[in-house]
C-alpha cells in the first residue's frame, strides 16, 4: 500500500514540478572545493547532457525512465563525472517513486547540502569528490536507517561485482 501511494505521489510531484523546474534557470552544483574540480566546458567534454543537466546544473530526470531501477546485481553504483563509490546494491530498494532508492551510502562517498529551491526544505545529496547533484534524502526509507537516498539514475554508473 505504502509504495501504491508513494508512486501515485510521485507522479502527482513529478507532474507538477518538473515543468516548472525545467523551465527556471537550473543551479549550479555544490559550491564549494572539492578534490575534482573541471570548468564547465570540461564538464560538458566529459558528460552527457542529460549527466550534465542532473550533476552540475541540479536538474531531475523524469521518475521512471532509469534502467538502474531494474539493476539488481551485486556491485557498487559509482558518480557518474567521477567514478567515486556512492552506495552498494545491498542497500538499494524499491521505493516506488521512480528513482533509485538506497538506504545507506558508503562511507565518505556523499555530503549533504540544504536545498531551499522550490518552495520547500530538502536535503540534497552530492558527490564527495566533485560535488556533483545526486538527488535527496528523505526520512521515509526502510530499516535500518529509515532514509531513503532517492537518486538521479543519470547521476550514476553500476559497477557489476
Amino acid at each position: 500500500m505504502i509504495a501504491t501511494r508513494r508512486r501515485f505521489v510521485a507522479f502527482l510531484a513529478a507532474g507538477s514540478v518538473l515543468p516548472f523546474a525545467s523551465a527556471c534557470s537550473a543551479k549550479p552544483a555544490a559550491k564549494g572545493t572539492f578534490p575534482i574540480m573541471k570548468s564547465e566546458a570540461e564538464w560538458r567534454r566529459v558528460l552527457t547532457p542529460e549527466q550534465f543537466y542532473i550533476l552540475r546544473e541540479e536538474g531531475t530526470e523524469r521518475p521512471f525512465t532509469s534502467p538502474l531501477l531494474k539493476e539488481h546485481r551485486k556491485g557498487t553504483f559509482v558518480c557518474a563525472a567521477d567514478g567515486n563509490a556512492l552506495f552498494s546494491s545491498t542497500t538499494k530498494f524499491d521505493s516506488g517513486t521512480g528513482w533509485p532508492s538506497f538506504w545507506k551510502p558508503l562511507p565518505k562517498g556523499v555530503a549533504t547540502s540544504t536545498d531551499r529551491s522550490l518552495g520547500m526544505s530538502r536535503t540534497e545529496v552530492h558527490c564527495t569528490q566533485c560535488g556533483g547533484h545526486l538527488g535527496h534524502v528523505f526520512d521515509d526509507g526502510p530499516a535500518p536507517t529509515g532514509l531513503r537516498y532517492c537518486i538521479n539514475g543519470d547521476a550514476l554508473k553500476f559497477r557489476p561485482a
